[in-house]
């Protein structure tokens, strides 16, 4: 059996960043486990990935627009520290919900601190950056049609419902 549209795939993969710092890894742990085509991982992973089989190893480079998309500023601002009514203390690193400007929900970072000016930054913490992935597969099945219907995977190593 292949990867391929609406299959289980179980991979055990390591991610390093360009300086071959380790970002991600399931190592020591449950593999991931994915529905192919359903976009549960990121495009250049999951391109790399079609038409493999059990026990196939790889090593995926996969670019910026094809993994969280190229840094942009624009989604850098400053804001009042009145804009976190309700949070005490605001640190570095934190991260809240906000509105992005299109309407959907964003996940920002604060960024930095500086007295009542708060800069968030809504980019994805590894926007920009080129992405190495080391993968073996290590199972693939049918996904059931309620896994289908839902768009990720069930049960061991996926989503509980």
């Amino acid at each position: 059996m292949t990867i391929a549209a609406n299959k289980a795939v179980s991979i055990d993969y390591t991610l390093t960043n360009d300086a071959g710092e380790v970002i991600d890894s399931s190592a020591g742990g449950a593999p991931l486990v994915y529905l192919q085509g359903a976009g549960n991982i990121i495009p250049g992973l999951e391109k790399a990935l079609e038409g493999k089989s059990v026990g196939d190893e790889l090593n995926v480079v996969v670019e910026p627009e094809d993994a969280y998309g190229e840094y942009s500023a624009e989604l850098v601002s400053t804001l009042s520290r009145s804009m976190f009514e309700g949070v005490d203390e605001l640190e570095v690193g934190m991260q809240f919900h906000a509105s992005a400007p299109d309407g959907q929900m964003q996940i920002v970072t604060i960024r930095d601190l500086d007295g009542d000016d708060v800069t968030v930054d809504g980019n994805h913490p590894l926007a920009g950056q080129r992405l190495n992935f080391q993968v073996k597969i290590v199972a693939i099945r049918d996904a059931s049609q309620e896994e289908v219907a839902h768009g990720h995977v069930h049960g061991e190593g996926g989503h509980h419902h």
